[in-house]
């Protein structure tokens, strides 16, 4: 049984992998035996990330992408199956967020966060299904968050768009499922990455993280590699279409 978590020989790629919640994905599935694409983009944390997983005995290498670039986004998945003759794995994670009240936000950066975490996802997706399609094999991740299914205030485009992932996860779910394709999401609660620096730094809205979430605590970044490895593998061969919450409870608390 343990044998199904492996993921030797299987390739994947993680957007959004250069740090934060991507990185720690990315050293997961490496760590399980994938060799692992990380795509970001900025070079240099990239290169440190494919170092360190190959410090530690894995397989990594990295493309430049900037995901609101459609054509990158085509090339980049070509690249990679040019280079390694497929793609098994796809972990949609590059994602943005503007906090504005309604009243003060404006329609580019609205479109924005929708181009970046909607779009995006879509078109790695469809390029990625062409070829998973032709072998009969494909696992594609969708990264949302607990705002795919709760929403707070003054990121309602963050919200509108990570309730779409989890929509596009169960249409694309129920789609590619006869072309030996899963699809599933991990709905992310609040971890102390980067990202979330600034919220951290916050001592009431830390507060109320921790008393919002039965665990009583951020998360570990480490600790979305587990669900994003299950996903991935042969464990979850019969497993599609399900949004898992890494939230420590948070959205299942009254």
């Amino acid at each position: 049984m343990f044998g199904q978590l492996r993921l030797d020989n299987r390739i994947a790629l993680v957007t959004g992998g250069s740090k934060g919640l991507g990185r720690a994905m990315a050293l997961g599935l490496a760590s399980a035996g994938a060799t692992v694409f990380v795509a970001a983009r900025t070079e240099e944390p990239l290169q440190e990330l494919v170092t360190e997983i190959e410090a530690k005995g894995g397989k990594a290498d990295y493309r430049l992408l900037d995901v609101t670039d459609e054509a990158a986004c085509i090339e980049v998945v070509n690249s990679v199956i040019r280079d390694r003759r497929r793609l098994d794995i796809l972990v949609n994670n590059a994602g943005a967020i503007h906090r504005a009240p309604l009243l003060e936000s404006n329609t580019d950066d609205y479109r924005h966060v929708v181009e970046t975490n909607l779009i995006s996802l879509y078109v790695l997706a469809r390029e990625a299904a062409r070829h998973m399609s032709e072998r009969g094999y494909g696992r594609i991740i969708n990264i949302g968050s607990v705002m795919s299914t709760i929403a707070r205030p003054n990121i309602s485009s963050y919200a509108a768009t990570k309730h779409a992932v989890a929509g596009l996860t169960k249409s694309l779910a129920v789609e590619l499922a006869p072309m030996g394709i899963n699809v599933n999401g991990i709905g992310p609660g609040y971890f102390g990455t980067e990202f979330n620096a600034p919220l951290m730094a916050d001592a009431e809205f830390t507060a109320m993280v921790e008393s919002r979430t039965p665990v009583g605590r951020w998360a570990r970044p480490e600790e979305i590699a587990g669900a994003a490895i299950f996903l991935a593998s042969e464990a979850a061969s019969y497993v599609t279409g399900h949004m898992l919450y890494v939230d420590g409870g948070m959205t299942v608390k009254l």
